[in-house]
């Protein structure tokens, strides 16, 4: 029998236990770069009370990466959260997978390389970025470089470009090293080049089901071939910015390169994305068979295709893959169930999956379908920073109604406004983003205290709170032109907030500051184990209060 939780001395509260992520809202410098110290939050300044605050970190080694340069994501921060473990993620796995050659022993990579050496093109389709969050560069080198040692001589790129992990503007910087690369590999004799591509937030990198359309434009350009056609992938850049001055690199159009490398029967096709959310939707269209009806698929050649990494350990998407993903054990949506604890999960399109999935351990489904409650706020499609208060009301009516009927002892919700709104470099429409989500922290907070329940806020990591690049000495970096500020549309290495609204506390708890001083978000399932009166298991990572 899988392990309860035993009760600790502590009551539970008689009303819920809400757990409130802020996604990309995290602790700034407060300067003229940090859109979350701009924003006006009388509820976040609030709930900044001293004895239940902490700055925790959500980056780097604290939530399982392979330094402390490396920015956190929703991904990551919502398996910390839901999991209350550091494991080693995407990056870390490959990183290994990589130096110990196993990735290429394996049976998903002997089969790409059959392909080659019968005849086949390999395709290498995913984000052209060094960003370390879906993708890196050395990873998709070293491939190139493995299938040429092996006798491949067809190997061609499907160049996604970033724009959101990395500078806003950085696309050159990847193709041009990029195509550094494969100049080498042709002047062995083979044909490598990049043969299309397209800004990651116009096409294939769709998630959560939010706008097949963006996984069927993908599908034209890279596997059949059709698009607007350059000479190279610089010239496409170059030609798009032009004609669409201040565009940025997720939003470029489609291109392909002359002359076009559609797939056919007999190809392969690696994505080397290692991070699930968006490289799901397009793994099924490969993988599914005629039951597919997303969209039209025209032609679905036959293509061995391997991710790298199985993006859904329960829906087993993709069929083949290259590098096995952590394994989770017991994550919180677990321990509760078995505790039978009844919990609610709840958020828009947008960051459903990482409340359900990412928060229960990379695994699709409930742990107990009676005591488990997730709902999906349905998200606009329509640029975000056009709508920056996206659906936060709408979470928040359906969220304050669901708490009133007493089902729910857990809930845990999902603001997606400062990471959604953050990542398109709107100043001024992510200020109101941040405002949005404090607004409805607000009505949250009432309706907590209300029912005599516990609000707890924190973050996945930071975005919001660092709109502007900074040079070496951390200044913001500014255009020579204009003498504007240029615009950051990546996530940060700051800390995030987490504190605590419980009107019955007393002087019973407080946050311990030695344990907040050195702790990360993982800390906070443990924390909102014993906060619902519960002991948590040895194996998480400590609970932050230190009780009297």
């Amino acid at each position: 029998m899988k392990p309860m939780l035993p009760h600790a001395r502590q009551a539970a509260p008689q009303g819920p236990v809400v757990l409130v992520v802020m996604d990309g809202v995290g602790r700034g410098a407060g300067d003229e770069a940090d859109a979350v110290t701009i924003a006006a939050t009388p509820t976040l300044d609030r709930l900044w009370a001293p004895g239940v605050r902490a700055e925790l970190r959500a980056h780097g080694r604290a939530v399982g990466l392979p330094t402390d340069e490396d920015m956190g994501n929703s991904e990551v921060g919502h398996n910390a959260l839901g999991c209350g473990k550091i494991y080693a993620q995407g990056a870390v796995l490959i990183g290994r997978a990589l130096a110990n050659g196993s990735i290429f022993t394996g049976a998903a990579w002997q089969g790409i390389v059959a392909r080659g050496l019968r005849g086949g093109a390999i395709h290498f389709l995913g984000l052209l970025s060094d960003g370390n969050v879906h993708s890196h560069l050395d990873h998709l080198e070293a491939m190139l470089a493995a299938a040429a040692t092996a006798g491949c001589k067809r190997l061609y790129v499907h160049a996604l470009l970033d724009g959101r992990d990395v500078p806003p503007q950085s696309a050159l910087v990847y193709v041009e090293r990029t195509e550094r690369f494969l100049a080498g590999l042709r002047a062995s004799g083979l044909d490598a080049r990049i043969v299309s591509g397209g800004g990651r937030m116009k096409l294939t990198m769709d998630r959560y089901e939010a706008d097949w359309a963006m996984v069927e434009r993908g599908w034209h350009t890279h596997v059949l071939g059709e698009g607007r056609p350059f000479p190279s992938a610089t010239a496409a850049v170059e030609t798009f910015r032009a004609e669409a001055p201040g565009i940025i690199d997720q939003d470029l159009p489609g291109f392909v390169v002359s002359p076009p490398a559609p797939m056919h029967d007999g190809d392969a096709c690696v994505m080397f994305n290692f991070r699930g959310d968006r490289a799901m939707e397009i793994s099924r269209a490969f993988d599914d068979g005629p039951e597919f009806a997303r969209f039209d698929r025209v032609r679905k050649p036959d293509v061995a295709y391997a991710g790298m990494m199985e993006y859904d350990g329960d829906l087993h998407v993709p069929r083949s893959y290259l590098v096995s993903p952590p394994e989770i054990e017991r994550p919180m949506g677990e321990l509760l169930a078995t505790t039978q604890v009844s919990q609610l999960a709840i958020s828009e399109t947008q960051k459903y999956g990482h409340v359900t999935y990412f928060w229960n351990g990379n695994r699709s489904g409930m742990f107990d379908e009676h005591r488990e409650t997730y709902i999906e706020i349905p998200s606009d499609r329509v640029p975000f920073e056009q709508r920056p208060w996206m659906k936060a009301a709408e979470i928040t009516d359906r969220l304050i109604d669901e708490l009133r009927t007493g089902r729910h002892q857990f809930a845990r919700v999902n603001y997606a406004n400062g990471d959604m709104v953050g990542h398109t470099g709107a100043f001024d429409a992510t200020v109101i983003a941040v405002e949005t989500v404090d607004l409805q922290l607000a009505r949250l907070a009432a309706a907590v205290q209300q029912l005599q329940g516990i609000l707890v806020v924190t973050a996945d990591h930071g975005n919001a709170d660092e709109m502007f690049q900074r040079d070496k000495q951390g200044r913001v970096q500014r255009d020579k032109a204009t003498g504007q500020p240029v615009v950051k549309t990546s996530h940060t290495l700051n800390p995030v907030p987490f504190s605590i609204l419980d009107p019955a506390r007393g002087d019973r708890y407080e946050i311990d500051p030695d344990r907040a001083a050195t702790g990360g978000i993982a800390n906070v399932t443990a924390t909102c184990i014993e906060l619902l009166g519960f002991t948590p298991p040895d194996d998480l990572e400590p609970s932050l209060l230190r009780f009297r």
